[in-house]
Order: structure tokens, then sequence, then C-alpha cells
């Protein structure tokens, strides 16, 4: 499972002209489900989501979480994250989870997200979403689950 994290000062999702989610300052999260992955590695990266530091703290060091911050956290599944680009010019995304597998466990993680930690929100699985966002810092992050 692969997670990409910026921490943001705000960010939205929007489909077609719905706005399906929103935070505040936080970590917007990409997701992506690969094949193999299982409840594992959804249990190990809502973990990490929750409990990596990327926030500053009072002398400006990366030293807090969602956890201790209590910031936002918006969730969006992103089948590309999987692709593999080492050659051509099309990506393959043979590596991405099948849908129903990945729908499932990123539901999982959002279920999990909720029940530990507000605000959260997600974008739409399998709908074509617009996302923006105000990055901060910039910071961003690959966290992998394996």
């Amino acid at each position: 499972m692969i997670g990409l994290l910026q921490r943001v000062t705000q960010a939205a999702v929007h489909v077609e002209d719905e706005c399906v989610g929103e935070i505040g300052a936080g970590l917007l999260v990409f997701l992506c489900v690969e094949r193999g992955d299982g409840e594992p590695q959804a249990e190990r990266m809502l973990e990490r989501l929750l409990t990596y530091r990327v926030f500053g703290d009072g002398a400006g060091r990366l030293n807090l979480s969602l956890e201790d911050t209590g910031n936002g956290l918006l969730l969006v599944p992103q089948f590309t994250l999987a692709a593999d680009t080492a050659k051509g010019t099309r990506p393959s995304l043979g590596r991405a989870a099948p849908p129903d597998l990945a729908q499932r466990l990123f539901g999982l993680v959002l279920e999990g997200a909720c029940k530990r930690h507000e605000p959260v929100a997600a974008g739409r699985f399998g709908a074509h979403m617009q996302v923006s966002l105000t990055n901060d810092g910039p910071v961003t992050f690959w966290l992998e689950a394996r």
C-alpha cells in the first residue's frame, strides 16, 4: 500500500460540482492499494498516517503527528501511484489492486481513521475527482506499508 502525504493548509475534493470532502490544516493523502495488499497493510498504513511526524513543534522541527495536533486528514483513492514507469511513454498499471479489493481496503483505512481521529474526510472511490490544495512547506512524503 502506498500513501503520498502532503502537508496542507487546506485541501478539498470535488466530484462534478459537489464538494465531497475538505479539511483545513492537516494531511492530504493519496492512497493506493497494490496487488497483494491485505488488512495488515491497511492497518499499518493507518497507524503510520496518524503517527507520522510531519508538523513542526515549537522549535520548527518535524516532531508532531496528526494525533498530536488534531489537524485534518483527507484521504483520496489514487490507483495511479502503483504505475510502473520504468520504460516507454505509457504507464503500466498492473501493480494496482483490482477495484473490489482496493475499494474494500481503502474503506478499512477510512473507517479506522474515522474511529481514531477527527476531522477526517475522503474522496469518492472510482469517481473522477478534482483535488485542490495549498501545500504547506512544501512537505511531501511517500509512505509504503508492505
